[in-house]
C-alpha cells in the first residue's frame, strides 16, 4: 500500500498520525484547525484516509465501513508513515479514526501512544452499545479529550466504564463531539477548548515520541 499523507509541521519533530472521523476528510475544517494548532507546538502531524473516505472524492457517495473492516488500512498507513518519518509514533485519530486507532494500537510496534478526539463511546441514543470492551486492558498510554457533554460519550456516561489504568481523558467543559461548547452557559470559547486540548495533546506526543 502506498499511503497518500497530508503532512503538516516540522520534519524530524515528533509525529502523531491522524485518521479522520466518520464522516469528515482528512482535510476538514476542524482536522485543518487542529493539525495547524499543534504544529506551532512542535508536533508533526501526518493525516490520511480510508479507502471509502478517499474514494468519496471522485463522487463516489459510500458511507463509512464498520470499524472492523477498516483496521488492515490504519496498519498499512502506520507503516508507510513510519518509513518516512521514523519510528516511534503516536497514533490517533478524531472520532472514528480514533477508535480505529485504538483497536490496532497495542499490536503496532511502532506506536508508542494513542490519542482519541472525540472517542465515540456508544452510538448516539444507544448507551447500551458501548464500544470499550478493547479499553479495558489497554496496554498502550492514551490521551482521550472529550467533551462533558459528547452525546458519543459524556462524562456522566463514561464515568461508568472501566478503562485502563493507562487511559487519560481530558474532559472539556460543556463541549460537544467537537469539543465546542456553548459559550453563554460554560464561559468557554471553541478556540479556548481546542488550544487546550492542542497544547494536551502536544505535551503527550512529546513525552511518548520525542
Amino acid at each position: 500500500m502506498t499511503t497518500d499523507v497530508l503532512w503538516r509541521g516540522p520534519e524530524g519533530a515528533p509525529t502523531l498520525v491522524l485518521a479522520h472521523g466518520a464522516g469528515g476528510a482528512m482535510d476538514s475544517g476542524w482536522m485543518n484547525a487542529f493539525a495547524d494548532g499543534i504544529a506551532g507546538h512542535g508536533i508533526r502531524t501526518a493525516r490520511f484516509e480510508f479507502a471509502y473516505m478517499a474514494a468519496r472524492r471522485s463522487g463516489d457517495r459510500r458511507p463509512p465501513p464498520r470499524a472492523e473492516l477498516v483496521l488492515h488500512e490504519y496498519r498499512a498507513a502506520v507503516a508507510d508513515i513510519v518509513a518516512v518519518a521514523g519510528a516511534p509514533v503516536v497514533i490517533g485519530g478524531k472520532s472514528m479514526g480514533g477508535r480505529v486507532a485504538s483497536m490496532v494500537v497495542d499490536d503496532t510496534d511502532a506506536a508508542t501512544g494513542l490519542v482519541c478526539l472525540g472517542y465515540p463511546f456508544h452510538p448516539i441514543g444507544d448507551q447500551a452499545k458501548v464500544r470499550t470492551a478493547h479499553l479495558e486492558h489497554l496496554a498502550t498510554p492514551a490521551l482521550i479529550c472529550q467533551g462533558t457533554r459528547d452525546p458519543f460519550g459524556s462524562r456522566q456516561d463514561v464515568g461508568g466504564y472501566a478503562l485502563a489504568d493507562g487511559i487519560r481523558v481530558l474532559w472539556l467543559e460543556d463541549g460537544d463531539h467537537d469539543l465546542t461548547p456553548r459559550a453563554r452557559l460554560s464561559g468557554f470559547s471553541r478556540s479556548e477548548h481546542l488550544a487546550t486540548a492542542i497544547r494536551a495533546v502536544a505535551e503527550f506526543v512529546t513525552a511518548r515520541a520525542g
